[in-house]
């Protein structure tokens, strides 16, 4: 088995966002939007949708605004783990202040697609929201837990990757890139032979799951299955209190946004890949020499089956 070495850089400084990029604390509010309590939900989506008015308004004020008492906005406060408002307060306002730094000069583009949009516009507002999901979610993504997953699937006997949907595809692009470096990996969207082959997991491989809600049935049940063997766990999800993020050992999240025709799925869809790039290449550089061979090796495999620009095919090294 090969044994990884931990990256040593430390995270890059955040970049600042523009005016549609929503601040850390943002991101990561709506990311547990879905898990709680509605009266919760009203405080949250009175700072989603307006994190300034939130830094201006004292708590009696926001309760007010969001039809609920200041005993649930100091227990939102703490269910997102933050000691109190003021804490809240100051960090949204230190927060939009880079925010409006970073937006002068750049022109208001929102992601949702009107009937009466023109073509340009959609692939204006659609290259935006792609852009924006990935964008932030290398923001938020968690480079203490990715550091940690690539250890272990740089070390592990084999990985299972599951997905289904549109993550099946994510899936399968994991797998590949995986398989290229010389890591034995399998990438499953069948829900039985997903389980089937969880239930052959040791400790010493390593299962993750995608899904951008977290609650596909499916997954849940494979990566708890694959759990149950003593595998390493990992999801990859939108949602991080999500049934899928709750079973995992270690979970990396994204931070896409669902739009008009849900176009947030395309932007779900880079938002996994940038999580999973981020993965292939932390354990790419964890084994250097072994990969770098194993990428040699692969691409003079299957160079023959390339043609050149005059339409010759190409020839791989003999021996």
């Amino acid at each position: 088995m090969v044994r990884a070495t931990q990256p040593s850089d430390e995270p890059p400084a955040s970049n600042a966002h523009d005016d549609a990029s929503a601040p850390t604390t943002v991101l990561r509010i709506r990311s547990l939007l879905p898990s709680l309590a509605p009266a919760e939900q009203r405080v949250a989506q009175r700072i989603i949708d307006d994190p300034e008015r939130v830094v201006a308004s004292s708590i009696t004020q926001l309760a007010e605004d969001c039809d609920t008492s200041e005993a649930t906005v100091i227990r939102f406060c703490r269910t997102i783990d933050f000691t109190g408002y003021r804490e809240l307060r100051l960090t949204l306002a230190t927060e939009s202040g880079q925010a409006r730094g970073s937006r002068v000069g750049t022109r208001e583009v929102t992601s949702d697609i009107n009937p009466d949009d023109t073509l340009v516009t959609v692939v204006e507002k659609v290259a935006f929201t792609d852009a924006r999901a990935v964008e932030e979610t290398a923001t938020q993504l968690d480079v203490g837990q990715l550091r940690t997953v690539i250890g272990a699937v740089a070390g592990a006997r084999r990985v299972d990757i599951y997905g289904v949907g549109a993550s099946a595809f994510v899936a399968a692009d994991l797998q590949q890139k995986l398989h290229r470096i010389g890591l034995t990996s399998f990438s499953w969207s069948d829900t039985h032979v997903m389980l089937t082959s969880a239930a052959l997991l040791t400790s010493e491989d390593v299962a993750i799951a995608i899904s951008h809600s977290g609650g596909t049935t499916d997954v849940v049940d494979t990566l708890a299955k694959a759990r149950q063997r003593r595998a390493t766990t990992v999801a990859i999800t939108n949602h991080p209190r999500s049934a899928i993020g709750t079973t995992a050992d270690h979970l990396l999240t994204t931070a896409a946004r669902e739009t008009t025709f849900r176009s947030g799925a395309t932007a779900s869809r880079l938002a996994q890949l940038t999580v999973i790039d981020c993965l292939f290449v932390g354990v790419a550089q964890s084994r250097y020499a072994d990969s770098r061979a194993a990428l040699e090796a692969t691409y003079e495999a299957v160079r023959g089956l390339r043609v050149d620009e005059s339409g010759r095919r190409t020839r791989g090294r003999e021996g």
